[in-house]
């Protein structure tokens, strides 16, 4: 496998823990592994009452455990309240987003898609693509969608928006790493045949790896890419 270097600094917007690593964990742990910067911005948490204190602290030490095993940078917590960002205004979400990439200011980007069945990926994307808006030469210059098992696949595809992925990035030597990473977040591993399985996301990675005749991968849709 050639590197991915240039990505250069990558910033991975997640709207809840464990989605980075089911969208993109094999490719965080190549780039890390090739010395790139990764920073990982986890949008959301658990509010009261439906979340105690005790359960946003348990995710965040599995997020802790599982982004220092594929090699993220920094982890980023924007604590804008879980299941609920439709009741945040909008002027608030984009307003937090434009900071975070401000701040941040990465080369490549990876968001939740657009057409997820959760209304948080939804908004989350739709922020982010206002934050990553090309308004000066710090814009990223390069976004991906990354797809999410159980969201990505499980809304209304011919109705609303399809993923149809047209980047594929080989992740056969960093498999069993996103695998591990994703058995971190023991509070969401379910059994088999539940989507977010350990044999599910093996075999989401060998479906999409076999058809570019690759042994594993994930796929992404390119929303924008900038040459200079």
């Amino acid at each position: 496998m050639g590197d991915l270097n240039y990505m250069g600094k990558v910033l991975v917007i997640a709207p809840h823990p464990d989605d980075e690593i089911l969208g993109c964990g094999g490719t965080m742990a190549r780039l890390a592994k090739s010395g790139a910067e990764v920073v990982v911005a986890i949008v959301t948490r658990g509010m009261a009452p439906q979340f105690s204190d005790e359960f946003v602290a348990n995710i965040r030490a599995e997020a802790k455990i599982s982004h220092a095993l594929v090699g993220v940078s920094e982890t980023l917590y924007l604590d804008l309240p879980a299941a609920a960002l439709e009741t945040v205004p909008a002027m608030k979400l984009n307003g937090t987003l434009a900071k975070l990439v401000q701040d941040v200011r990465p080369d490549t980007m990876f968001v939740p898609f657009v057409g997820d069945i959760h209304t948080d990926h939804q908004l989350t994307f739709l922020a982010a693509m206002v934050a990553a808006r090309p308004r000066d030469i710090h814009a990223p210059r390069r976004i991906y969608a990354y797809e999410t098992l159980s969201e990505t696949n499980w809304y209304a595809p011919g109705i609303t928006p399809a993923f149809v992925p047209n980047i594929f990035i080989d992740i056969t030597e960093t498999l069993e790493l996103k695998l591990d990473a994703f058995r971190c977040f023991e509070s969401q591993v379910k059994a088999f045949p539940d989507e977010r399985s350990i044999e599910a996301i093996r075999a989401l990675a060998t479906m999409r790896g076999a058809s570019m005749y690759l042994k594993a991968a994930e796929a992404f849709m390119l929303i924008r890419q900038i040459d200079s």
